[in-house]
């Protein structure tokens, strides 16, 4: 290890629909978390680890910051915070093309006083007007907290690699916490799921989306043929949405199952045979016992 190395932990932190989700993976540089344009893609504390010659950054995306009532909900603010709790550096993304929201200024102000270095990522300053940057900017010059204040794209990479080295800057020194190949704390069972439930977002609109959950009940590996075999079930909350899912004569389900299998090909450079099935748990998101059954334990956060 290089004299001088340093490993921390980074928060990012925002409202909804910000770009976490794709800030992370263009940091890491490779998809470890799901994209899509719904808000509250992201349910889990997801780690991407960036490792370099003189630094490792174990960065955590965490669900967007918002007010929910039901038992998924609670389950993301405690994913929330866990990830600002023991982390060594916090990085609020916003949303450049948009301005500051007031949500954006009830988040800046939570960390106004705290002991953990803040940076502000403005991030899509590639869609940015300069009529809605250069105030934006401006505002968050003249809050005294804020460590560095940074116009970014996740979509192109702008600015991108100077954000990674002014949070590693930011980081004590010490030894690595993951191997130097490793990019990510969750194992392929989760990315399989998650990659699933990414083409359910892209494909439906309004309400379907949220309240559908994926279980893996199968994953396989085969040398011989390099095939991996994934059995899962996609769990909707109403019996109305189970035909919806599956589609007339299973076309949805069919294109749901061939876009995840192609990223989940290219995601283990092999083949795979991806069986997916729909069950109905009425309202799950509301019951902390079904919660639970799905793999959304708090007590395991």
């Amino acid at each position: 290890m290089k004299e001088g190395f340093k490993s921390g932990f980074a928060a990012l932190l925002g409202r909804p629909n910000v770009g976490k989700s794709t800030l992370l993976n263009r940091l890491v540089g490779q998809k470890v978390a799901i994209c899509s344009p719904k808000p509250q893609t992201t349910r889990n504390k997801i780690a991407g680890i960036v490792t370099r010659e003189d630094f490792q950054v174990v960065f955590e995306d965490t669900p967007g910051i918002f007010e929910g009532k039901n038992a998924l909900s609670r389950y993301m603010q405690k994913n929330r915070e866990a990830a600002t709790k023991d982390t060594d550096a916090v990085v609020l993304v916003l949303d450049g093309s948009e301005g500051l929201t007031r949500a954006d200024r009830e988040i800046l102000a939570r960390f106004s006083e705290s002991k953990v270095p803040v940076i502000a990522a403005v991030n899509k300053c590639d869609a940015a007007r300069a009529e809605v940057m250069a105030p934006l900017l401006a505002e968050l010059s003249s809050l005294g907290f804020l460590r560095e204040i940074l116009p970014v794209s996740a979509r192109t990479g702008e600015n991108v690699e100077i954000l990674l080295r002014k949070i590693a800057g930011l980081l004590p020194e010490g030894m690595p916490f993951y191997g130097e190949d490793e990019v990510t704390d969750k194992p392929m069972r989760f990315l399989a799921a998650e990659v699933i439930r990414e083409k359910i977002l892209l494909h439906f609109d309004q309400e379907i989306p949220h309240g559908v959950c994926v279980e893996i009940e199968k994953f396989a590996f085969d040398p011989e043929r390099n095939l991996t075999e994934i059995g899962a079930v996609i769990v909707c909350e109403k019996a109305s949405h189970k035909p919806i899912l599956i589609g007339k004569g299973g076309l949805a389900l069919k294109k749901i199952g061939q876009s995840a299998r192609a990223e989940l090909e290219k995601m283990l450079d092999g083949k795979v045979f991806l069986t997916l099935f729909v069950k109905v748990k009425e309202a799950w998101r509301d019951s902390d016992v079904l919660m639970n059954q799905l793999g959304f334990d708090p007590k395991k956060i």
